[in-house]
């Protein structure tokens, strides 16, 4: 899973950092935005089959690959 997720970011944000510095704020670091935010959820959804609600989404949580990784996990459970 952690694999896929690190994929998905990498296509996403079009760099390897995203792996080498699991906890690069994706959003600061300019590599996401807010149409980035709704390609990942969309991936997350098509590639993991877990749904990630817009409405419940936190910027503040999913900011780094490290916490992207931890909410999908919780989402899993």
């Amino acid at each position: 899973m952690e694999d896929t997720l690190f994929s998905i970011l990498e296509d996403i944000t079009g760099t390897e950092e995203v792996r080498d510095n699991p906890d690069v704020d994706l959003f600061e670091e300019g590599l996401m935005d807010s149409l980035a935010t709704v390609q990942l959820l969309v991936e997350i959804e098509g590639q993991l089959g877990v749904q990630v609600p817009v409405s419940e989404f936190d910027r503040t949580q999913w900011n780094t690959p490290n916490k992207i990784i931890e909410q999908v996990k919780a989402l899993q459970d």
